[in-house]
């Protein structure tokens, strides 16, 4: 399957020098407006979405994703759950709360919290190229994007033990490219959610990295979203997700998406530091990152 634009494995396949490939011919150059900073000119937005996502961080496209294909990739997620499809460099993450009781984990979707890295899956990877998504995405990021860290989630019901909450955070730790605004994450709901089965919450929007003395107690957005709801965000955004209090699985996919010709940062000795040393650590671990590979570089200088 050709993909309309080119597949970024974070860290692994980053090439350290890329071309970037237009989606829509002749643009070179990403325009924007003096009044908006997070999205370009000449995308699918709205004036008063563009104003929405510059004041708020986030934007919720109502009923992007068609029901059939999010159930092809419910379905092919039971599949992989099960070992009946291999997928190539994906990351499969299991329960805590069930690995830690040591118990034999049933091989179904009901151990394993999501999946990540399915770049080279074309089935899971028909959601980050489905043009319905892209054409959202191409209004914050340009027409030469990449995608980066994939994932299905599957937020499990919560034992009691709050392991099923994702805290608040910022994507944009995770990574070292820039320009930053041109980041963009889709986050497509599988099934309904709300704040009953632990849907994304969204804090005050600081759109710069690094919070000191966020206060826990600020007002926050709670995203009831709908099976094939989209919210796309911005990486600096404030953002989480409750606890599945439900006695069901929670389930949405999603994918970061970048300007291909970005540029990769050193960042050493800021507060990203720790963060990619440890991705890297994980890939080196897996055998899928060369030693000489420049970030496996940059993330060991001392």
């Amino acid at each position: 399957m050709d993909f309309p634009f080119s597949v970024c494995l974070f860290p692994e396949h980053i090439p350290q020098k890329v071309t970037a490939v237009p989606r829509s011919g002749g643009l070179s150059s990403v325009p924007t407006s003096h009044e908006f900073r997070y999205t370009v000119d000449g995308g699918v937005l709205t004036h008063q979405q563009r104003k929405f996502y510059e004041e708020n961080g986030f934007l919720v496209i109502k009923n992007l994703i068609s029901h059939d294909k999010i159930d092809v990739y419910r379905q092919y997620f039971e599949d992989i759950c099960r070992g009946e499809v291999t997928v190539p460099g994906l990351t499969i993450m299991k329960d805590i709360s069930l690995l830690k009781s040591k118990a034999n984990l049933p091989k179904d979707s009901s151990s394993v919290t999501k999946i990540q890295q399915f770049q080279d899956d074309p089935v899971l990877m028909g959601y980050c190229a489905d043009p319905e998504v892209l054409q959202y995405v191409e209004s914050f990021s340009g027409p030469n994007i990449s995608v980066v860290h994939t994932m299905l989630i599957n937020k499990p019901p919560d034992p009691g033990s709050k392991t099923s909450r994702h805290p608040l955070h910022q994507d944009m730790y995770y990574f070292p490219w820039r320009p930053v605004d041109r980041v963009v994450c889709a986050w497509t709901a599988m099934e309904h959610v709300d704040r009953s089965n632990g849907c994304l919450v969204g804090g005050v929007n600081y759109l710069y990295h690094g919070i000191l003395d966020f206060d826990e107690k600020s007002p926050r957005v709670h995203l009831e979203m709908e099976k094939g709801d989209t919210v796309f965000f911005h990486p600096l955004l404030i953002h989480g997700s409750g606890m599945n209090r439900t006695k069901g699985f929670r389930k949405a996919i999603s994918g970061h998406y970048f300007q291909t010709d970005s540029t990769i940062i050193d960042v050493t000795g800021t507060v990203q530091e720790k963060a990619q040393r440890e991705t890297v650590e994980m890939f080196l671990k897996k055998g899928k990152l060369p030693k000489d590979h420049p970030l496996n570089k940059m993330s060991m200088k001392v």
